[in-house]
């Protein structure tokens, strides 16, 4: 009978912490589909994981559940790869909660195949082009700037450059959740974007990012606004705009809080876009107020409905 074969999530990834805010992540790239389903873990507080080459998905939330308890990352891989029979195909990072990072190259890992460790980081390829692969992904992370999640994409870019998985690219996914372990864990999840299927895949998932921080401004000027700091609220919303206009989303939720505010006049111009864009936004404008999302004033709905034709 042949031995049973495994996810072939062969790939790059990088598994980090970051030391100035203590934000964990793993970003991932292969020719192979859903590769983050299978590739990427990572619990808040506790710790990030790639599990790859033929993967053993259960490294994950094992390498977790281990980490939860206390332990370090060198304790958890080891006791792992001590249980596996199939340990040389394996390739295996991990960075617990305090930095501690480990990591594991199988022997039989199909060349170019290695990993290099850095101050709370690890990157780790098989199956590529090149073995400039992973030396050229620490050097990109330590020279990135920015957020965990931008300095993660710079890894894998790096490693694009070098001419990537010997096979090309379908998925990819980056995973970032904050330093501090939550009951509800859900709740510390800040970045979670998968590209599945697509040629340019760096390039869609550079963007999704970007969109992601167009929401983080919109999210941001809703708390400002349930402060009281209405200037700095406007402001945020128009970061968002900025970074994504071509989401009529953002700026309506705009219009509803320059409603909600009073401020009809400077309301109305964002409106008329949005609406020019896409006619059912005043219909759903027009439902809110049952909602409890926007105050009941049937007068400045007929105004609006009227002004916009």
């Amino acid at each position: 009978m042949p031995e049973r074969r495994f996810p072939f999530a062969h790939t790059f990834s990088i598994v980090a912490r970051d030391p100035k805010n203590g934000e964990l992540g793993v970003a991932v790239q292969s020719h192979w589909f859903s590769t983050g389903s299978i590739v990427a873990w990572a619990e808040p507080g506790v710790g990030a994981i790639a599990t790859q080459s033929m993967a053993e998905v259960s490294y994950g939330p094992l390498g977790l559940s281990a980490m939860r308890e206390g332990k370090p990352a060198s304790v958890v891989l080891a006791n792992l790869l001590a249980k596996d029979a199939n340990r040389e195909v394996r390739q295996v990072a991990m960075v617990d909660g305090k930095g501690t990072v480990a990591v594991h190259t199988g022997q039989r890992c199909i060349a170019e195949a290695g990993h290099q460790t850095g101050y709370q980081y690890s990157v780790q390829a098989n199956m590529m082009l090149r073995n400039t692969v992973w030396p050229a992904m620490a050097a990109a992370y330590e020279a990135a700037k920015g957020s965990l999640a931008d300095r993660l994409l710079a890894a894998l870019d790096a490693a694009q450059a070098q001419g990537g998985d010997i096979r090309g690219q379908q998925s990819a996914a980056l995973l970032v959740v904050s330093g501090e372990s939550h009951n509800e864990p859900w709740k510390g999840v800040l970045v979670d974007l998968r590209v599945e299927d697509h040629s340019e895949l760096l390039v869609e998932l550079r963007r999704l990012l970007t969109v992601q921080h167009a929401y983080e401004h919109m999210n941001r000027g809703d708390e400002l606004l349930s402060q009281g700091l209405i200037d700095q609220a406007f402001s945020a919303y128009e970061q968002a705009a900025a970074l994504a206009p071509h989401l009529h989303e953002l700026p309506f939720w705009q219009v509803v809080t320059l409603l909600d505010s009073g401020r009809e006049q400077e309301a109305l111009p964002i409106l008329k876009r949005v609406f020019q864009a896409n006619p059912n936004w005043l219909l759903l404008l027009e439902r809110l107020p049952a909602a409890g999302l926007l105050k009941d004033d049937r007068r400045m709905l007929r105004r609006v409905r009227k002004l916009l034709g």
